[in-house]
């Protein structure tokens, strides 16, 4: 272990001595206060002037041998020259600027395919001319170290250096990381890490996160997502885990431990709309988990969109059964929320609605009247007798029981015809009877 933080140092050094100052440099913290001089021991009839030049642009200053400069900034940095009339005696090369910030190494990697990247965040843009190195070496082993040439991005303001990975390489076994810094105000090294391939596994977020409400269920949700593209899912698996919550709430319900891309919430609240979001780690929880997915919102579903709901209207039809369906698109309540528009829409949808409707409709009330009016002929005798559930007058419809012993046909001759043949019926009043 000695063995391999001394190589560290080394590299440290050899990165100090690459950026090291030539005589004409000179290196100034911002905020400080400098002389610059034109000679050691300048002659006393010798009239010296300066001129800076920097970012292009040429600035005439104060004649003599020395040059004060205070409070400095690192806009002042560039190159300042010393004349006599137009002769160039001296040019000083002035650097304002702090030396680097010590790294804070960390790496990930994306997919058991992909090579590691080790990273850090800088707090304010490096000085010009800053270079970053990574120094890696398996450990416990007697081979060289490698080197990696770390790339500096503005807009995310971190140094990224990328560790290839060889093929076959075993995910268990530890490398030594260190990362080395230099500019010209000096270097800084960060200090070292051990990693392993599996430790440093870290997907990219889930994608393609969805919610959508289920039919017929108001506390229902189901969310679905898809796999990363970084990460093949035919060879290794994530295991995922879900949070949401209501908008008005700020905390997050979390569901553990699911495999599958999909999932259903069974606790959502009614009609409110819900946040959802999903990450990703390795299957066996093997390094990290990734970061949240964007936020996907959905509503469960509230019966207003999508759901049918007839209404039945107690009308006699021809099979003798009663009722008329009719569709739900008359009773649509208006969206907007409230009532003032209600009556607006119902009219919309009557106007548009096929006559069929109302053909039915109107043939049932035709068929209700017929029916009323059969029944009011089948009664109309019983009414004028006497009455419903009236006696009836004496001796009218009366009839004597006959023998069991001498059947009476009841079909007969009467005793005293008239001279016309014909059939008589002894119990016609039982049609009209009502029983």
């Amino acid at each position: 272990i000695a063995d391999e933080a001394g190589a560290a140092r080394s590299l440290l050094q050899i990165l100090t001595l690459s950026s090291g100052l030539s005589q004409d440099t000179v290196l100034a913290r911002p905020g400080a206060n400098i002389t610059l001089r034109c000679w050691d021991q300048a002659p006393a009839n010798i009239t010296v002037s300066w001129r800076a030049e920097h970012r292009g642009r040429r600035q005439r200053l104060p004649s003599g041998n020395a040059l004060p400069l205070h409070c400095l900034r690192p806009d002042d940095s560039g190159t300042y020259g010393c004349f006599v009339g137009s002769r160039r005696l001296r040019s000083l090369r002035l650097l304002v600027q702090d030396p680097p910030e010590p790294p804070r190494v960390s790496c990930s990697r994306r997919s058991h395919d992909h090579d590691v990247l080790c990273e850090w965040a800088l707090r304010e843009k490096p000085a010009p001319g800053t270079r970053a190195m990574l120094w890696v070496k398996q450990r416990f082993t007697a081979g060289n170290a490698t080197e990696q040439r770390c790339r500096f991005f503005s807009k995310a303001l971190k140094f990224v250096c990328r560790v290839k990975v060889p093929h076959g390489a075993d995910d268990t076994k530890p490398f030594l990381v260190s990362a080395c810094v230099s500019n010209g105000a000096g270097s800084a090294a960060g200090e070292d890490k051990i990693i392993t391939l599996n430790g440093v596994l870290r997907p990219d977020p889930p994608l393609n996160v969805t919610v959508t409400a289920l039919e017929g269920a108001p506390q229902r949700l189901r969310v679905n997502w898809s796999y990363p593209s970084s990460w093949d899912h035919r060879f290794y698996w994530l295991r995922f885990q879900v949070r949401y919550r209501p908008e008005p709430a700020h905390t997050f319900s979390e569901v553990d431990q699911v495999t599958t891309t999909w999932l259903d919430i069974h606790d959502a609240w009614r009609g409110l709309r819900h946040v959802v979001q999903v990450r990703a780690q390795e299957e066996f929880g093997h390094g990290a988990w990734s970061e949240w997915s964007r936020e996907a919102v959905g509503t469960p579903w509230t019966g207003r969109r999508g759901g049918r709901v007839a209404l039945s209207l107690g009308f006699p039809m021809e099979d003798g059964t009663y009722g008329l369906t009719l569709p739900p698109e008359l009773f649509v309540e208006d969206d907007a929320g409230g009532t003032g528009g209600e009556e607006e829409a119902l009219g919309g949808q009557w106007g548009s609605t096929s006559p069929y409707p109302f053909l039915a409709v109107g043939g049932s009330l035709l068929l209700a009247i017929a029916l009323c009016i059969g029944i009011v002929l089948r009664y109309r005798q019983l009414w004028r007798r006497g009455g419903w559930g009236g006696a009836k007058p004496e001796g009218e419809g009366q009839h004597g029981l006959v023998a069991l012993g001498s059947p009476q046909p009841l079909l007969h001759d009467p005793p005293c015809s008239s001279g016309h043949g014909g059939l008589h019926v002894t119990s016609l009043d039982y049609f009209f009877s009502g029983q």
